[in-house]
C-alpha cells in the first residue's frame, strides 16, 4: 500500500515556531513529527510514500531525501499554490493505481495500521475514515455510523440546536481506493472534511473505523506541549492497539442513569449528576470507556434502533457537554421470552450478547485488543457481575439502580456510585498500604496472616480485597476469611449487648483454629440485604501463601491478634461514618427515623467500642 503524507501547510497558529520550518518539520521529542509518521508507515512496511509539499518545502526535502535512510522510498509533489487536503492528491492520481493511505503531517498518530488495513478489506471499504469521540463534540464536525459501520451522515459545526448527536469525529486518517479520485475536482481547493466526504455518500461504499488509539492534531501551542509529553511518557505507544488495552466496562441504566424501566423515549433520559465527571476520569486515565446494555425494548417492540441511537446519541451529547466521552456503546437489542404483543420476532432469540452472558465484553475486547483480566465491569445487577466474571474482569456493584439487591453472585467490590467505583479505580488509594505491607512481608513465613479491622462501612472490605488482588497479581496464593460471614442473622441478635456477642467471636477463634489445623470451617453467612438470600460459607486452607481475616472485631481477639503477623485498622472520621451508615441502611429500605434509633443504640455497644482497637494496629489505613 502506498502513502501519501499531506504536509503543505504554514502552521498559522504556531508562528513562533513556524516562522523558518513547516509545520510537520517541529521538533516532538527529538524528532520532527512528519518522522515519527514515516518510522510507523515504514513498522508496518509501508515504504512507498509520496510527500505534499509547499511551504518551507526545502526543509523537509533535505532532511529526508529519498527516504532510503529510513527504510523508506520517498517522492515529493510541490503544490504551486495550496490546494486544501484534496487538490494535492487529485494532482498525483496517476500514481495512486491501488489503495493507499493518507497522513495529515500535523497529526501525531500511533495507530496498529495492520487493524486498520484489515478493516478496510473485509469491508470492501472504497474509503475508511478513522473516527474517534472526543472531549468537545459541541464545536466539532460529527460523522455517524451504522451497526455495519457504514458511513451514514456527516453533521459539520453549528449543530442544530435541540437535537443530539453521535461523539464521533473525523480524526483526519484515511484509506482510500483509486475509484475516490474521478469524484475529486483538479486544480480545485477543497477538504476532505467538508467538501468531499458529503457528496461522495451516495457514490462510493464509505466506513468509519473507530479506534481509541493515539491521534492527535498539534496546532496549537497547548496540544504540541501536550503531545510532547505523551510521547516522552510513553502514552503516544501504549495506545496503539498492538498492545493490550484496559477497559471499563459499564452499564447503562441504574449506573450512567436513573433506571425508569425499560427506557424507550430520549426524553426519559438523563445522567446522572456525577456521572460526567466520572467518564471523564476514566477519560484521563489509560482505561478505554465502554458502556454494555442489555436493551430488550427493541425485542418488545417498544423501540426502534433509530430511537434507541437517539437515546444513545442524547447520552453522548450530555455528556460532551461536559467534556466527557464514551470510547464505545455496545446494546443487546434480544429478549429470550416470546408471546408478548407487540414484540418484534426476530429479536426474540437466546442470544450470545445479552448479559449475563459476556457476549458484549467479548466484542469489545476483540476489537480495541483489550486484556480483560486487567479491566472493570461495573454494573448495578447480578447479571453484570456475572457477565463481568465470565468475561474475567473484576466487578463493582453500584448500590444504585438495581442496587445488586437480590443477587447469589456478589461483585468483587461494592461503592455507592459510579463515581465512587471511578474514584477507588483510578486513585488506586490503596496502592502505599500495599507496599508498606511488602516491606513487613517475610516470604518464607507461611502462611502470613493478615488481619484487617475498622468499623462497619469503613471501607475495610474493599481494603482487604484489593490487597488480595494485588498479592494474586504478584503470584501469592491469598485465602480471604469475611467475618461477617459469623454474624448472627437478624432474628437471633440480641439487643445492647456488645458487638461481639452477635458477632459470635468465641465461635470464630475456635473455628480459626480448625481452619490452621487444616480442618474446612462453615459459617452461617450475612443477609446484607433483606432481598438476599442467605448460604452458608466454607473456608479451607489449602496452604496458602497469605491469609486475610476481615471483620469489625477482629483486632477485639486476643486470640486473632497473637496469630496475626500484620494488623491493619480502616479509620474512618465519625461523621462519614454516619452518612455512609446512613446510605447502607437506606438501601436496605431502612427510613431516616429508624436508622437514627439504629444508630444510637449501636454507638456505645459497637462503633465507639471498635474505634477504640486502631490502637491495636500495626498500621493505621486513612
Amino acid at each position: 500500500m502506498k502513502a501519501v503524507i499531506l504536509a503543505g501547510g504554514k502552521g498559522t497558529r504556531l508562528q513562533h515556531l513556524t516562522k523558518d520550518i513547516p509545520k510537520p518539520m517541529i521538533p516532538v521529542a527529538g524528532k520532527p513529527l512528519l518522522e515519527h509518521q514515516i518510522i510507523l508507515l515504514a513498522e508496518y512496511n509501508i515504504t512507498d510514500i509520496t510527500i505534499l509539499v509547499n511551504y518551507l518545502k526545502d526543509s523537509i526535502i533535505d532532511y529526508f531525501g529519498d527516504g532510503s535512510a529510513f527504510g523508506v522510498n520517498i517522492s515529493y509533489y510541490e503544490e504551486l499554490e495550496p490546494l486544501g487536503t484534496v487538490g494535492g492528491i487529485k494532482e498525483i492520481e496517476e500514481s495512486l493505481t491501488e489503495d493507499f493511505i493518507v497522513f495529515y503531517g500535523d497529526v501525531m498518530v500511533n495507530m496498529d495500521l495492520n487493524r486498520l488495513i484489515d478493516f478496510h478489506n473485509q469491508k470492501n471499504s472504497e474509503a475508511t475514515l478513522v473516527l474517534h469521540p472526543n472531549d468537545h463534540p459541541y464545536d466539532s464536525d460529527l460523522v455517524d455510523i451504522d451497526d455495519t459501520d457504514r458511513v451514514t451522515a456527516f453533521y459539520p459545526k453549528p449543530h442544530e440546536e435541540g437535537k443530539y448527536y453521535r461523539n464521533l469525529v473525523n480524526a483526519a486518517l484515511y484509506v482510500f481506493s483509486p475509484k475516490i479520485l474521478p469524484l475529486l475536482e483538479k486544480g480545485v481547493k477543497a477538504d476532505f472534511g467538508k467538501d468531499i466526504f458529503p457528496k461522495v455518500l451516495n457514490k462510493l461504499d464509505v466506513f468509519g473505523y473507530n479506534t481509541t488509539e493515539y491521534l492527535k492534531d498539534m496546532g496549537t501551542p497547548d496540544r504540541l506541549e501536550k503531545v510532547e509529553a505523551n510521547v516522552n511518557s510513553g502514552l503516544v505507544e501504549r495506545k496503539s492497539l498492538k498492545h493490550k488495552q484496559k477497559a471499563i466496562f459499564l452499564d447503562r441504566d441504574g449506573v450512567i442513569n436513573p433506571d425508569k424501566h425499560l427506557i424507550h423515549k430520549h426524553e426519559d433520559f438523563e445522567l446522572y449528576p456525577y456521572t460526567a465527571d466520572a467518564v471523564k476520569k476514566i477519560n484521563q486515565s489509560e482505561y478505554i470507556s465502554v458502556v454494555t446494555t442489555n436493551q430488550s425494548i427493541i425485542a418488545r417492540g417498544m423501540a426502534t434502533i433509530d430511537e434507541l441511537n437517539q437515546i444513545h446519541n442524547k447520552m453522548d451529547t450530555l455528556l460532551g457537554n461536559e467534556r466527557a466521552k464514551l470510547d464505545a456503546i455496545y446494546y443487546c437489542p434480544h429478549h429470550p421470552d416470546s408471546g408478548f404483543e407487540g414484540e418484534i420476532k426476530e429479536y426474540k432469540v437466546d442470544c450470545e450478547c445479552r448479559k449475563p452472558k459476556p457476549g458484549m465484553l467479548l466484542q469489545a475486547a476483540e476489537k480495541f485488543n483489550i486484556d480483560l483480566s486487567q479491566s472493570y465491569m461495573i454494573g448495578d445487577s447480578e447479571r453484570d457481575i456475572i457477565a463481568g466474571k465470565s468475561a474475567g474482569c473484576t466487578t463493582i456493584g453500584v448500590k444504585t439502580g438495581k442496587g445488586i439487591k437480590s443477587a447469589k453472585v456478589l461483585p468483587n467490590y461494592f461503592f455507592g456510585n459510579l463515581k465512587e467505583a471511578i474514584d477507588f479505580i483510578i486513585d488506586e488509594p490503596y496502592s502505599s498500604i500495599y507496599n508498606d505491607i511488602i516491606s513487613r512481608y517475610t516470604e518464607s513465613k507461611k502462611p502470613t496472616i493478615i488481619t484487617v479491622a475498622g468499623n462497619s462501612r469503613s471501607g475495610k472490605s474493599t481494603l482487604a480485597t484489593y490487597l488480595q488482588k494485588k498479592f494474586e497479581a504478584d503470584n501469592k496464593s491469598v485465602l480471604k476469611v469475611e467475618l461477617d460471614n459469623w454474624i448472627l442473622p437478624k432474628e437471633r441478635r440480641q439487643k445492647e449487648v456488645d458487638v461481639f456477642t452477635n458477632f459470635q467471636l468465641n465461635k470464630i477463634e475456635t473455628d480459626i483454629k480448625e481452619l490452621l489445623s487444616g480442618k474446612t470451617i462453615k459459617a452461617n453467612g450475612y443477609k446484607r440485604h433483606p432481598e438476599r438470600e442467605i448460604e452458608d460459607i466454607e473456608y479451607t486452607f489449602n496452604h496458602q501463601d497469605i491469609i486475610i481475616i476481615e471483620g469489625i472485631v477482629v483486632l477485639g481477639s486476643e486470640y486473632l491478634r497473637d496469630i496475626s503477623d500484620i494488623t491493619l485498622f480502616k479509620d474512618i472520621s465519625s461523621t462519614v461514618l454516619k452518612e455512609r451508615l446512613h446510605t447502607f441502611y437506606k438501601w436496605k429500605g431502612y427510613s431516616d427515623e429508624d436508622f437514627e434509633a439504629l444508630y444510637a443504640m449501636r454507638k456505645p455497644i459497637e462503633y465507639d467500642i471498635i474505634e477504640k482497637h486502631r490502637t491495636l494496629a500495626d498500621i493505621i489505613v486513612q
